[in-house]
């Protein structure tokens, strides 16, 4: 468990944080941005979760502490010193995204157009933490061009935004309150 008795510690004044492993980074590594991105998707979810109800708001809550999970698995490279036996994205949680992704979307009617972010608070906020996450994803993708990235990571914040799309839907009283694309509409 970690334990957090100082919140300033001035080490990063001169723009560098530490790793998990203890090595130091300039704060914008694209490692850094990838966990960063991560944490932004988090608190995006936080604010949805204000909007949401029972059985979502359970799954968001999950995910959140998994998105923690991951935040721990980017900031301690798993070649790195330290790295083995640390805390890591495992199948087991992509898989159970896909679970609730399944069973949220069997209660959903088919779509013909592209959803537009917005219908009631909550899938507003979720179409904007869904958009974070793909930005994460787009940031561990590249790093993993350059450094080693667990394809559990991978596939999990890939899942995520998946996730947090058909939730957005069901936010929108399973889907009825959609806002949907209607291409060239404003011309």
């Amino acid at each position: 468990m970690v334990t957090l008795n100082r919140i300033y510690t001035k080490t990063g004044d001169k723009g560098e944080t530490a790793l998990g492993d203890g090595t130091r980074r300039p704060k914008h590594d694209l490692r850094i941005q990838a966990y960063g991105t991560v944490d932004e998707a988090n608190a995006a979810i936080g604010l949805a979760r204000l909007h949401a109800h029972d059985a979502l708001d359970k799954m968001l809550g999950r995910i959140q502490n998994d998105l923690f999970d991951l935040g721990a698995d980017l900031a301690t490279p798993e070649n790195g010193r330290r790295g083995e036996g640390r805390l890591r994205i495992v199948d087991s949680q992509v898989e159970r995204l896909e679970r609730e992704i399944d069973l949220m979307n069997d209660a959903l009617k088919p779509l013909n157009s592209f959803v537009l972010p917005g219908g009631t608070p909550a899938a507003a906020y979720l179409h904007l933490a869904r958009t974070i996450a793909r930005r994460a994803e787009r940031l561990m993708v590249e790093l993993a061009l350059h450094e080693k990235v667990s394809p559990a990571a991978l596939r999990y914040i890939n899942r995520v935004s998946d996730h947090l799309f058909v939730a957005g839907r069901m936010a929108n009283d399973g889907g009825a309150k959609d806002v949907l694309w209607v291409p060239g509409a404003n011309r």
